[in-house]
């Protein structure tokens, strides 16, 4: 089956090949659904919860990407854009279609890596790190002539280096069986200081944004943060609780650790995240009635702060910005933050059907899904490209996440 590309120029100097309208690394926020692989002379991005087949590349060096474009597209794309005069659109035909297949397999490895949904709340099992690690080194090597940069450094060579940074990749294997969802005490509305006879103004439960903390430090839930404003002896106080992610080590490093900004009509407050038991906790004073939004952040992790603060209510002295356009600004970040949910939401439904399809066997599909093909790893037969998301043999991680769990 081939998949239609479009070639075409990039301001300034970029190449863009792939399928039309699905993401790439020139969008300014292509989320976190997007699978993304450093290759010679670009990047490879792929929208996993779309089925998305054929990666979009964006080149900065089209030469160098020509040593590889051939096995990915066909010689048909490879000829038409050394040959570029206008955007033209062709069908992908892969020259070779066992390493196509592996490298897209290794682009979703480092994208697990990074935004595996692990949720205790949820019930979505944490992937193993050294299966998922050697899972890597495997496809690296075997993807050799196609990547570069930080994507052709395997853990090992990352180890020696003694690079810091990598959560819960300490050398030992998790547990993988999870308490389940109806056994775990959320902390919402919970009371940890014992603030006894306090007037209870206002909770809430959300989500957070994955991108502003490493992975494997809190839970991927849409009800992993929970919150309350108290008040009590004359003073207002917000508690913030967030549920750690599974197998969380209590020896997390200083400047990895959480931090909470509290958004009331008032103005902001940033909090510290201390972990007790299996949820990291902080409280502030607060002189407001209400909560408008709580932000789950590690500073220096994200593609910018989380939120600029803007003056206070009551306050325009600060900013020329009219009440409207502020009203405006604030509508806009609602619209954006239910696109961020609903990309989550898709993330986690995709990690449920991934653990479900291991648990059902190898050669498992989904129901619903075309697809009689098999294309595998290093010409292995056995991975139907039926798989939802379409060509993406499980990985091994999942597969011995699903044997340990009962419940997938």
């Amino acid at each position: 089956m081939a998949d239609l590309v479009r070639i075409r120029r990039l301001p300034p100097d970029l190449w863009f090949i792939g399928p039309p309208g699905a993401p790439s690394v020139a969008d300014a926020d292509p989320g976190v659904d997007t699978a993304v692989l450093e290759v010679a002379g670009g990047h490879l991005t792929w929208c996993l919860t779309s089925g998305q087949r054929v990666p979009v590349a964006t080149l900065h060096d089209l030469d160098t990407a020509q040593e590889w474009l051939w096995a990915l597209y066909g010689a048909e794309v490879a000829l038409a854009a050394d040959a570029y005069t206008e955007p033209v659109e062709l069908r992908a035909r892969p020259g070779n279609s066992d390493l196509a297949a592996a490298v897209r397999r290794l682009a979703y490895a480092h994208w697990a890596a990074r935004w595996w949904p692990a949720s205790t709340v949820d019930d979505i099992a944490a992937l193993d790190p050294a299966l998922l690690d050697r899972e890597i080194a495997e496809l690296t090597e075997f993807c050799d002539s196609v990547v570069d940069g930080a994507d052709a450094t395997t853990v090992t060579e990352v180890e020696a280096e003694s690079v810091v940074g990598d959560i819960g990749r300490d050398g030992r294997v998790r547990e993988w069986t999870t308490p389940h969802a109806d056994e775990y005490a959320l902390a919402a509305g919970s009371n940890s200081t014992g603030s006894g006879a306090a007037l209870v103004l206002d909770r809430g439960t959300t989500g957070w944004d994955w991108r502003y903390c490493p992975p494997g430090v809190v839970d991927a839930s849409e009800r992993a943060v929970s919150w309350e404003l108290s008040r009590a002896a004359g003073s207002t106080v917000v508690r913030v609780h967030a549920v750690a992610a599974p197998g969380l080590s209590a020896d997390l490093p200083g400047h990895l650790r959480p931090r909470a900004r509290i958004r009331t009509p008032g103005g902001f407050a940033d909090v510290a995240l201390e972990l007790s038991g299996d949820a990291w906790s902080g409280e502030a004073d607060q002189p407001a009635d209400s909560v408008r939004g709580i932000e789950i952040y590690t500073p220096g992790v994200g593609p910018s702060d989380p939120v600029e603060p803007p003056p206070p209510v009551g306050d325009r002295s600060r900013t020329s910005e009219p009440i409207e356009a502020a009203d405006t600004s604030a509508l806009q970040r609602l619209q954006a933050d239910s696109a961020d949910a609903e990309r989550r939401r898709a993330v986690r439904e995709l990690a449920r059907n991934r653990l479900r399809l291991a648990a059902a066997g190898p050669h498992a599909v989904m129901p619903g899904v075309a697809g009689d093909s098999t294309i595998g790893k290093s010409g292995d037969p056995a991975a139907p490209v039926g798989l939802w998301p379409a060509d993406i043999a499980p990985l091994r991680s999942e597969t011995a996440a699903a044997e340990q769990d009962a419940d997938f």
